[in-house]
């Protein structure tokens, strides 16, 4: 691309740069992952599998023997990958604006919530949709209690846990068990 050219809302959103959440290419690809997520969340768990086809099909990366419980909410799909074996019970909520890497056989739990984006503090800015997002990346068996809101930029090291209700503003070192709000390394 030239550089004279404008970068699209998505590519700014990609690069962790202030864009506007009403694009038009935004607006189709959530969308989209709403049609996938109805269809996730209202399947018979016979027919739906570990994860509804139309789910499967818009996340970024699915490994192998992922599961992802009922009801599950996203933003946009494209920006989550899950590594082999990773589970999510039921309630998740992702925002993935930032984009969200979880690692082989991460457990999350019930009603977790990661939030990559923020919006903009002047009010102005706010209500046209200007925002900002962050990846979070969650490691090879972390273990995330219910509850728990994981915020953008946020990395979770391998092997870690967070303690059910935490709220984790930092990364969380590799081993290391946190809790609290903010959560802090505990035992």
């Amino acid at each position: 691309m030239a550089a004279d050219q404008p970068r699209s809302a998505r590519e700014k959103m990609a690069a962790g740069e202030w864009y506007s959440f009403w694009d038009p290419e935004l607006t189709a690809l959530r969308e989209r992952a709403q049609e996938a997520i109805f269809e996730h969340n209202t399947l018979p768990p016979s027919k739906r599998g570990n994860i509804a086809p139309a789910l499967t099909a818009i996340l970024g990366a699915v490994g192998e023997g992922c599961r992802i419980e009922q009801p599950f909410h996203c933003a946009y799909g494209v920006n989550i990958a899950m590594g082999d074996g990773a589970y999510m019970n039921f309630g998740c909520v992702i925002l993935d604006h930032g984009g969200v890497t979880i690692g082989r056989k991460a457990m999350i739990g019930p009603r977790v919530q990661i939030y990559t984006v923020e919006h903009h503090r002047e009010p102005d800015l706010r209500n046209a949709g200007v925002e900002v997002a962050r990846p979070v990346v969650i490691g090879d068996n972390v273990w995330i209690g219910g509850g728990a809101i994981i915020l953008g930029g946020v990395t979770i090291g391998d092997g870690a846990i967070v303690a059910a209700g935490s709220v984790v503003t930092r990364d969380v070192l590799p081993g290391t068990t946190v809790a609290g709000n903010p959560a802090r390394a505990v035992g």
